[in-house]
């Protein structure tokens, strides 16, 4: 693979077919789904060439030896300026054990978003397009390694889920998507403040020795590059490092969310057509908690080992919190959004435990609710397209009538739930060794047990008002699942089996860059003092 620039071609393969589309007469539907479908199939093939040829010893403290399949080039050359000095900004892309399963969920969940939008007939040719420029924006900040880079694909990302929402959505759909936007923007006005503070604060010496300020991710991991007077290098003792930690952790906590930073996701989600619910979901809520692994931790590391009891307790809160909430809900897609919450509080508390067990359990715990969720939703999205209601209320009986759809949802119920067999039970139970493991963590993670419990009560009463009981005379002409559905459904319910059953098909690619990061935040840094916080 070593000169062949896969993560090029599988990141602007969308824009590729987002442009052919645009070239498409409006009245050509079929073609255009189907280049979609092209496209997004073979990103799951280039993903499964990245992984199948992905070394998985390769090992690094954060510099390039830690990543894979690197692509760098000088993008951007501005010389001759004042007070900045010469403005470099590389094209810089690889990837390691945090980020290639995730590049590999974002290629799944695309290509079965895709299948689920089949049955969209609303301006197909711009939705499409839509959609392949939010894919190569997803792809895109999951394998870029320069921050400015990295900030480019973030907000890509923002137009097209707006105009998804806001023009394919449900009857509240313009409230939604303003919603979105206004809370993702401000996240993203955080994260720009701190990614140009990092930038006045770390130089990158070239190959004529001089030095320059640089964007580049793994100089400002690297506390050697830090200049003495920028105000977030760790050589500063009058430093605003900590302010800039918090704005960071508050732009990617929004997009988890975060508890109180979580209100926009139900309205998205409930507004939001099933497949961008399934793209929210499998993908983007996974963006938050990528970005405090990839740039929180390794970039702040002395600060995140004062704030890893906080985290956690954040964590805890998403899950007793979400639950809760969940269990009160009457409306499907609401349940769904609800547990999602729930779920990323897992991911919150591995990670907060600083240990290897811990942060393995929350990377996985992020691929295995990707997959989990979109099947959550899909099951939504099919009973809603057959009966036009979501109301827990209004069903009763279906196992008797739809008894394949049944079969499916009880996968997908179970794997939430955490039984074991299934991918679910794997994450979250590494995610409590990680907890129970580390006695500053060890009470938030007894008392996040409860969630277990609420999660098991909101999803069994769910499947017992839908599926249970007498038929409801009034859905006694729906049908089981068809050819469309059965393609979106067996791929994830495989997946999560497959998890379950042998873990170590992605926990092995995790296992060397999470033990990399553990060392690098609690071990090799542990001599250098930060005052001023």
């Amino acid at each position: 693979m070593v000169g062949f620039p896969i993560l090029s071609l599988i990141t602007f393969l969308p824009v590729l077919g987002m442009i052919a589309i645009l070239f498409f007469p409006k009245e050509q539907v079929k073609p255009v789904k189907y280049l979609s479908l092209v496209i997004t199939a073979i990103q799951v093939v280039l993903a499964i060439v990245l992984l199948s040829n992905y070394n998985y010893s390769a090992a690094g403290v954060y510099d390039e030896k830690s990543f894979q399949f690197i692509e760098k080039f000088r993008w951007i050359n501005i010389t001759g300026l004042s007070w900045l000095g010469n403005v470099k900004i590389d094209y810089f892309m690889g990837v390691d054990g945090l980020s290639t399963p995730m590049v590999l969920l974002t290629a799944i969940i695309s290509f079965i978003a895709t299948l689920s939008s089949w049955t969209i007939n609303k301006s197909v040719k711009g939705y499409f397009a839509l959609f392949l420029l939010l894919d190569a924006g997803m792809m895109g900040v999951f394998v870029a390694l320069d921050f400015f880079l990295f900030y480019i694909f973030w907000e890509l990302m923002l137009l097209p889920m707006y105009f998804l929402i806001g023009i394919w959505g449900g009857p509240r759909k313009e409230y939604a998507a303003i919603k979105f936007f206004i809370y993702t923007l401000l996240g993203s006005v955080f994260i720009l403040l701190s990614m140009i503070g990092l930038y006045f604060s770390t130089t990158e010496t070239l190959a004529d020795g001089s030095k320059v300020y640089t964007f580049n991710m793994l100089a400002m991991m690297n506390p050697a590059n830090s200049t003495q007077d920028g105000i977030l290098s760790i050589l500063n003792p009058n430093n605003l490092r900590f302010a800039a930690y918090i704005a960071l952790f508050a732009g990617f906590a929004i997009k988890i969310p975060m508890f109180p930073f979580h209100t926009w996701l139900p309205d998205a989600h409930v507004e939001a057509p099933t497949p961008i619910s399934v793209i929210l979901a499998g993908v983007l809520l996974k963006m938050g908690t990528y970005g405090i692994l990839r740039i929180n931790y390794p970039m702040f590391p002395e600060i995140t080992r004062q704030l890893m009891w906080w985290i956690a307790l954040f964590g805890m809160i998403n899950i007793i919190y979400g639950a809760l909430v969940a269990l009160a809900q009457k409306d499907f897609k609401k349940l769904i959004a609800y547990s999602s919450v729930s779920h990323m509080g897992y991911v919150l508390l591995g990670m907060a435990s600083l240990s290897t067990s811990g942060i393995n359990g929350a990377i996985f715990q992020m691929f295995n609710h990707g997959t989990i969720t979109a099947m959550l939703f899909l099951i939504v999205g099919v009973i809603y397209d057959r009966a036009h209601t979501r109301g827990l209320n209004d069903f009763g009986g279906l196992a008797a009538q739809m008894p394949v759809y049944t079969g499916f949802v009880t996968v997908a119920f179970f794997a939430a739930i955490g039984l074991p067999g299934m991918s679910g039970f794997i994450s979250e139970a590494l995610v409590f060794v990680g907890s129970f493991g580390v006695e500053l963590t060890r009470i938030l993670a007894m008392v996040s047990t409860l969630g277990i419990l609420l999660g098991a009560a909101y999803m069994l009463w769910t499947l017992q008002r839908i599926f249970f009981g007498p038929l409801n005379e009034k859905w006694s002409s729906l049908t089981d699942l068809d050819k469309r559905e059965y393609a979106m459904l067996v791929p994830l319910a495989l997946i999560i089996i497959f998890l379950g059953v042998y873990p170590s098909a992605m926990l092995d690619i995790m296992n060397t860059s999470v033990n990399s990061l553990v060392n690098f935040v609690s071990g090799n840094i542990d001599s250098l003092t930060i005052s001023g916080l």
